[in-house]
């Protein structure tokens, strides 16, 4: 068996918010626009906030990735939202589609034969191809448990 494919297909199967994680899509599937920026006593952001953290936090990582010349944001001021709703109606769905097109360009690298998983990144201290994808993986499943949770506590979780 080729374990790089092996290696490579598992990576994506985690991306994709499959086994034991929810998928990105039923997390936020058909979140009603009424508690997108609702508050909840007790903690610390709102679903919007939520949401635009794991968009913020995946693009910085994705951008860390492919662009050698890429200055991360000021941490943690600009990988949460002040304002606890969206700003326009289209805010949120536009924030849905940035994280769903950034998460596919992180499946693109980990797919791409090309990309050596195991070789640091040049202008990293360090990283990998395989731990950025890794950590795109958990970062993700770890709010959208905290999604889920916001979900259920509000009663608007459908599944």
């Amino acid at each position: 068996m080729d374990k790089e494919k092996i290696l490579r297909e598992r990576l994506l199967y985690v991306l994709q918010g499959k086994g034991a994680h929810v998928s990105f899509e039923d997390a936020i599937a058909n979140f009603p626009e009424d508690y997108q920026g609702k508050e909840f006593p007790g903690l610390p952001y709102t679903a919007w906030q939520l949401l635009e953290h794991m968009r913020l936090a995946q693009w910085d990582i994705l951008e860390f990735c492919r662009n050698p010349k890429y200055v991360s944001p000021s941490w943690p001021d600009d990988y949460w939202p002040k304002q606890e709703e969206p700003p326009d109606k289209d805010s949120w769905d536009n924030s849905v589609n940035l994280f769903l097109r950034d998460l596919k360009n992180m499946q693109a690298l980990v797919k791409n034969p090309s990309v050596n998983l195991y070789s640091n990144i040049p202008h990293g201290s360090g990283q990998n191809i395989l731990r950025e994808a890794l950590l795109v993986a958990d970062h993700n499943a770890y709010h959208l448990g905290e999604m889920v949770l916001l979900r259920k506590i509000f009663g608007i979780w459908i599944r």
